[in-house]
């Protein structure tokens, strides 16, 4: 039985994914093949070159205020730049293109169809075409019309692409493409990686935190930025074959203080509902 597995994006908390693959690996679960958007994808990425979840964990908390280059109190007077004509508010995301490219390289790897260890798929959406594209090592033989697949790619510049939020980074440009956050079109991108041959998938997402009286400017963003990301995959996630959420306690998209407590929380969730997975796999 092939087991794939299927990432969200959701800013820092996609550190909860190298959480889950931990658990994963510990319980003896397989992964034959992997897809993610957004932070779900710079996972994703790390894992297929062979970095274990402690490394990614590790990575995470050496480079993430490098990545983000801000905190969660300035992301708002960031996008109140956005507006401006010098666009000052936009970041281009060099950091994160070169860090991974850095990390493929020390692996022996340059482009995304150069990776072996498993199938991988990253949706993109090129904002000139409307379109969403797949950057992936293998593309499948079961092709929809609607998208385009990318092979020849530089892993820094493909996880930069997906991990382009609006209003946060600027577009990524790639030969004639401008990309974006995967997550405006595709942020769980389950069926993507059962088109790999995958007979289960796993589809890990984010609990959208609730509103209260004591909420804030960056809790209603990120209440939205869930709601939108769950509308978006309602379709995709009813093609998975197990749901795993995770609820990460009011975290900020760019919050790289709760690091630490978003890793544990995919690691003891995931473990929570081993038993329940086991039996999804197992069943025929």
């Amino acid at each position: 039985m092939k087991l794939g597995i299927a990432l969200s994006g959701g800013g820092i908390r996609g550190i909860a994914h190298a959480g889950v693959l931990k658990a994963l690996e510990e319980s003896g679960i397989q992964i034959e093949a992997i897809g993610g958007t957004s932070s779900g994808a710079l996972i994703a990425g790390l894992y297929v070159l062979g970095y274990s979840p402690e490394d990614m964990y590790h990575l995470f908390k050496i480079h993430a205020k490098d990545i983000v280059g801000m905190g969660e109190n300035s992301i708002f007077s960031r996008i109140h730049q956005v507006f401006k004509k010098d666009n000052t508010g936009f970041r281009k995301g060099e950091n994160i293109e070169e860090l991974f490219n850095k990390l493929a390289k020390e692996k022996g790897i340059e482009t995304i169809s150069q990776i072996t260890k498993m199938p991988i798929s990253i949706p993109a959406v090129d904002i000139k075409e409307g379109k969403e594209y797949i950057f992936t090592n293998h593309i499948p033989d079961e092709k929809s019309p609607y998208k385009k697949y990318i092979g020849d790619i530089p892993i820094g510049k493909a996880l930069r692409a997906t991990s382009s939020f609006p209003a946060v980074f600027c577009p990524c440009d790639f030969e004639k493409h401008k990309f974006l956050d995967g997550g405006a079109l595709d942020n769980v991108p389950v069926l993507e990686v059962k088109k790999q041959g995958m007979e289960k998938v796993l589809a890990v997402n984010f609990k959208a935190d609730d509103i209260t009286e004591d909420s804030n400017y960056m809790d209603i963003a990120m209440r939205t930025i869930d709601l939108m990301g769950s509308k978006i995959a309602e379709e995709n996630l009813k093609q998975s074959d197990y749901i795993l959420t995770i609820r990460t306690d009011k975290t900020g998209l760019l919050d790289v203080k709760k690091l630490d407590s978003c890793y544990q929380y995919g690691y003891e969730t995931t473990m929570k509902e081993i038993n329940k997975i086991k039996e999804i796999i197992q069943e025929k």
